[in-house]
């Protein structure tokens, strides 16, 4: 099973960037971890801090792996263009978030990727992810 995962705008900065939000350990060693607890599947993961790269891999991908996980970051609440590259594609997305975005700023709580998602994840911190890649598995078999 191939699962991609792809993080935007600042997700580059995790283990840096405010550690009281988002925790002090880097996605690269996050994905490091998930990689060896989930030996059997393929899992990738890209991040990109643009609007039109997110698109592009979506668009690459979406028709030839079983599931992305995606945490879009702020475009979450600003992008009707990634909304749609989700309808577009057949493969399964998982809506993921760390915080809990209903317990942040009121402007994080309308999200337009949800209503195309599989499903919607957050405020479970990192875990986020891993309950992501076992909602698309689940919804493979």
């Amino acid at each position: 099973m191939n699962i991609l995962i792809i993080n935007g705008p600042n997700l580059n900065l995790l283990g840096k960037r405010e550690p009281s939000i988002y925790g002090s350990q880097t996605f690269e060693d996050y994905f490091e971890e998930l990689s060896q607890n989930y030996k059997s599947l393929n899992l990738s993961y890209y991040q990109s801090n643009h609007e039109g790269d997110i698109l592009d891999k979506i668009h690459s991908v979406g028709f030839d792996i079983d599931g992305i996980v995606l945490n879009a970051g702020a475009f979450t609440h600003t992008s009707l263009a990634i909304a749609d590259a989700i309808s577009a594609v057949q493969t399964h997305v998982v809506e993921v978030h760390i915080s809990n975005v209903f317990k942040r700023e009121a402007v994080r709580h309308h999200s337009f990727i949800s209503p195309v998602c599989l499903g919607s994840i957050s405020g479970f911190g990192l875990d986020s992810y891993r309950l992501a890649i076992e909602a698309i598995i689940k919804s493979n078999k």
